[in-house]
């Protein structure tokens, strides 16, 4: 017998309403092995080799821009003509060249300050910029035949770093200096469609099949992807004691699995196909750091190879709790970052899935005989990293190449340095000046050889989007992706028109 409703009690008798049942959105993903590096990995040999790399493969593409655009250009009746090399320059004779940029800044890294951080008992403090206040900076060009400095007010309006290529016009003058007149970048590579973004077989990639509808035209398989989203979020600070944002975790963590949330909210959740965690997910461990009596900081002894007293592996049990709980409801891509632990020379490879006792039950399966690797459903990749996410070709890292570039520049805009990076087809161009590196002798993966669709840095101050274009029709998607730790937001990639959104999480 049903039991009669009163009015004002909260007992209701039971209904036959039915509840929609929400289902996560599949995800379509492919990792590449773009920076994975060797197992044998040497450092006998000289890092100048990758400039020359970088030279030799943009130089042309930079050539022809530059070719197109200087072809009959004329000062005061004198034509330009090109030049081949840096040392073919002559006095009063007006040309273009093209080259490597190198800035000459009398406050860049050096060896003397590693030596001096062992040594003193208060190590200089790290500098926020190299620029120098009194105007000493140089702006050099090379290339494999010398090195010709560079003078004029076209070097004011162009952002220019150590290891980008560029060709410059003018003509040098009494002193020896190039004047420059006009400067042209390689800009943004091709591009390909949507879909279509597979290359050829590189470090152990596959291409995607291609098969032929009845009208023979291409068809690739397409998941339909409406109403998906990419959650990218960077900085979580994962550290040794009860971190001040644990709270925010845990809300995190009940966001992206649709707890404790309206139905419209949770509707809207299960549209995330994965999570991209770009970097820093592990704080600076300041234990190791002690002070003397009058507040100077003093390193402690370095012991190198493990060592029981210094390690601390609080902070990483922390972030594979964090990852076992999401991996049942949502697959995640790791890359690292500065402050994670990998190695600190670009590009970085995968965390060790040994870090994570829990986390690395949904990785990949090992590849059998023939056949090529797959993603798992938790994928810890290389920083920089590129992938294709629901048919668009995705680069991002952890943030450590801007960081480095903003040194350079009087800029704050960080879009403006993720354009120029683009413009530059480098991802990292610092390295290996300012930038650690590996030493690559046959290439250089840092040089863009397709123009992805979606270009995001993490661990930066805040978060930013824009969308640039290219000569050709290009269309990138450039994100500034904030510290969570800091900020506590989340940024969401629509996965039709990628277009980004930020989701912050904080306590009142």
């Amino acid at each position: 017998m049903a039991v009669p409703e009163v009015e004002g009690s909260l007992l209701h008798a039971p209904t036959d309403q039915k509840y929609a049942v929400l289902e996560r959105q599949s995800s379509s993903y492919k990792t590449l092995e773009t920076f994975a590096l060797e197992k044998e990995k040497h450092y006998q040999q000289q890092y100048g080799d990758m400039y020359f790399l970088r030279l030799t493969k943009l130089k042309p593409a930079v050539e022809k821009i530059a070719e197109e655009a200087w072809d009959g250009f004329q000062i005061a009746g004198e034509t330009v003509r090109k030049v081949d090399r840096v040392l073919d320059v002559r006095q009063g004779e007006l040309c273009w060249v093209a080259g490597t940029i190198y800035m000459e800044m009398p406050l860049k890294p050096n060896i003397l300050d590693d030596i001096s951080k062992d040594h003193w008992i208060s190590a200089p403090p790290p500098r926020q910029k190299y620029l120098s206040p009194t105007g000493e900076d140089l702006t050099m060009l090379e290339d494999e035949s010398g090195r010709l400095r560079l003078v004029g007010t076209p070097l004011a309006n162009e952002m220019l770093v150590t290891g980008c290529i560029i060709a410059v016009m003018g003509t040098e003058n009494a002193n020896g200096d190039f004047e420059v007149v006009d400067i042209k970048v390689p800009d943004l590579p091709p591009q390909a469609e949507r879909w279509h973004t597979s290359s050829p077989p590189t470090n152990g990639t596959s291409r995607k099949k291609i098969k032929l509808d009845e009208d023979g035209d291409e068809d690739m398989d397409k998941p339909a992807s409406v109403g998906k989203k990419i959650a990218i979020v960077s900085g979580l600070g994962f550290s040794g004691t009860e971190s001040e944002h644990s709270l925010e975790i845990n809300l995190l963590v009940e966001y992206l699995l649709g707890e404790a949330l309206d139905p419209t909210i949770q509707e809207s959740v299960s549209q995330i196909s994965r999570l991209i965690i770009a970097g820093n997910s592990v704080a600076l461990d300041n234990e190791a750091v002690s002070h003397d009596t009058i507040g100077n900081t003093r390193k402690s002894h370095k012991k190198y190879g493990y060592d029981s007293s210094a390690y601390n592996p609080t902070p990483i049990a922390h972030l594979d709790d964090f990852l076992a709980t999401l991996l049942p409801s949502m697959p995640v891509t790791l890359i690292p970052g500065f402050t994670d632990p990998a190695n600190v020379s670009l590009p970085q490879q995968p965390i060790h899935p040994a870090m994570f006792p829990q986390a690395r039950t949904f990785g990949p399966m090992p590849p059998t005989d023939g056949q090529p690797k797959q993603a798992g459903w938790f994928d810890t990749v290389t920083n920089p990293w590129d992938g294709e996410i629901e048919g668009w070709k995705v680069l991002g890292t952890g943030g450590q190449n801007i960081d480095d570039v903003f040194k350079y520049v009087e800029s704050e805009d960080r879009l403006g340095m993720l354009e120029a990076m683009c413009r530059w087809r480098c991802c990292a161009p610092t390295a290996p000046d300012t930038l650690w590196s590996y030493p690559f002798q046959d290439d250089d993966p840092f040089v863009m050889s397709s123009c992805p669709h979606l270009f995001f840095v993490g661990s930066q101050p805040k978060f930013d989007t824009a969308s640039i274009e290219g000569p050709d029709g290009q269309v990138v998607r450039l994100i500034a992706v904030p510290r969570f730790a800091e900020t506590g937001e989340v940024v969401l990639v629509d996965s039709e028109t990628l277009e980004a959104s930020v989701v912050r999480i904080f306590v009142a």
